[in-house]
């Protein structure tokens, strides 16, 4: 048992990585913020392993009193919010005025299932046969594989768990190994609210090799991750081995469309937001913008000026509106997306980058890119950018504009600024995205349902809906007339 708090919880005892160590970067300043030890094969394994014999225990208690220790939980995240604040800004970057609402949405995520514990019902039917009803129950699923990315480091853990433990499952879940600590802070706050030794276990490691060990593990009843589409896809390809349900939440390409008739100042004002927030480094993000020709000139004048007015800096400030990609790696990306685009004919209106002055010297810094002339078969048009990076297009009208915003491999978010009725309705009807946005942006609310089409993958979070991941029907025959049923025809196999 370890007393380091950047270590593992296996089995209600912090544990210290058998499988090597990594370093956590401060994207700030590009130093090393923690070593943190990474699990080997066989502890993700005894992760499941604990997680499969506490399952039963837990899966018995009274609703009430599992949300009794969810309601603890909260209280302790929202005690210690200021603290877990400044983790996420160090290890991820987001200035933390953001990171504070990302913590307030932690907290939310256990209060709100926690209000589930009178709230999961099954259903009586009547039976053809006499003395008899049939019952469908919502049980537990059991084990649950829970795998998270790094732009939200902290609320993608309650995300995850919370759901889990009012259902009664277990879970093991692996943070994203650039941005550990979160998760392995929160880990503490588990134990101090009294949660049950294997009810939430948190392995660190790579997704190759931890994230895989986790999903391809034959003890595993649910898989749900957050992350990439080829990671989705990876997971996809492993849980089949087993037969496992999965519940994916992948990329995104959010449309941002503004019609002639709109609030100009909202929708610049908005889409400011949707784009730079978190640096742009978040699924549901502004991903292409295109505006009506009437407008058009206008929209990018102002969004341009909002777009420079932007304040880039030490994201530990609260003056700050812009801080550091989460890492190198990310970074260099964004950069390649930016030149392959100007390349291919689109036109840099506001040409940012890596600043000749950092706020910070040796940190991820980049500065807002605004780009027009774009066509809708360029790369950046179609592709995930994940920056603050903006391709602008000018559409004829509404038409186009759907035909362009649904022409797309991806099916998360959309928007769509108009006071036009009609219009609404028709992005309501024919906008082909799992959540789409009307007059205003998100973050999406705890109880709506987070999910996506097409690549942008498949299952949901938040809501009555995304609890039904977690839980599995059972269909019971209950026969109390003292005589077998006879006569029926048989259907099943």
């Amino acid at each position: 048992m370890s007393d380091n708090p950047n270590t593992m919880l296996i089995d209600g005892r912090r544990v210290e990585g058998r499988g090597g160590s990594r370093e956590v970067f401060n994207p700030t300043n590009g130093k090393v913020l923690a070593v943190v030890g990474e699990a080997s094969r066989e502890q993700a394994h005894e992760a499941l392993a604990a997680a499969r014999k506490a399952q039963p225990a837990w899966a018995a208690m009274a609703p009430l009193e599992r949300a009794a220790i969810m309601q603890r939980i909260a209280a302790l995240i929202t005690e210690n919010a200021e603290e877990l604040a400044r983790i996420v800004v160090q290890e991820q970057g987001k200035p933390i005025l953001e990171a504070r609402g990302e913590i307030g949405g932690a907290a939310g995520f256990f209060s709100y299932y926690a209000e589930f514990a009178r709230r999961i019902q099954g259903e009586i039917l009547p039976s053809d046969a006499r003395g008899e009803q049939i019952w469908i129950q919502r049980v537990p699923v059991g084990v649950v594989a829970a795998i998270i990315p790094w732009n939200y480091p902290a609320a993608l853990v309650s995300r995850k768990v919370a759901p889990s433990m009012i259902a009664g499952n277990t879970i093991v879940l692996k943070p994203h190994e650039e941005t550990p600590l979160s998760a392995l802070y929160m880990a503490g706050l588990f134990e101090k609210a009294g949660v049950p030794a294997g009810v939430v276990n948190i392995v660190t490691g790579s997704g190759a090799e931890i994230g895989e060990a986790l999903t391809s593990h034959p003890d595993v009843n649910l898989i749900t991750m957050t992350g990439s589409v080829p990671t989705g896809k990876r997971i996809m390809a492993t849980a089949s081995a087993n037969l496992v349900p999965v519940s994916l939440e992948l990329g995104g390409k959010a449309p941002f469309i503004v019609m002639d008739d709109a609030d100009i100042d909202l929708a610049v004002r908005s889409a400011v937001t949707s784009r730079y927030m978190n640096c742009g480094q978040v699924c549901i993000c502004n991903e292409r913008t295109l505006v009506h020709h009437r407008v058009y000139d206008q929209f990018v004048e102002k969004f341009v000026a909002a777009s420079r007015s932007l304040r880039l800096g030490d994201p530990l400030s609260e003056q700050t509106d812009l801080g550091p990609k989460v890492s190198a790696r990310e970074l260099e990306k964004v950069e390649r997306i930016v030149e392959e685009a100007i390349g291919a004919g689109a036109e840099a209106v506001l040409k940012g980058g890596r600043p000749d002055t950092p706020p910070v010297a040796g940190g991820y810094w980049l500065t807002p890119t605004v780009l027009t002339g774009v066509e809708p078969a360029m790369p950046i048009m179609r592709d995930e950018i994940f920056g603050p990076v903006v391709p602008i297009m000018k559409v004829a009208d509404f038409e186009e504009a759907l035909a362009v915003a649904n022409d797309s491999r991806y099916g998360l978010s959309a928007y769509l600024f108009t006071n036009d009725f009609s219009r609404i309705m028709r992005a309501v009807n024919d906008v082909n995205f799992g959540e789409v946005y009307i007059n205003r942006v998100g973050p999406e609310s705890l109880q709506g349902f987070h999910n996506g089409y097409r690549n942008s993958g498949l299952g949901g979070d938040d809501g009555v809906h995304g609890l039904e991941a977690f839980l599995r029907k059972k269909t019971v025959y209950a026969n109390y007339s003292g005589k077998s049923p006879v006569g029926l025809m048989p259907y099943g196999g």
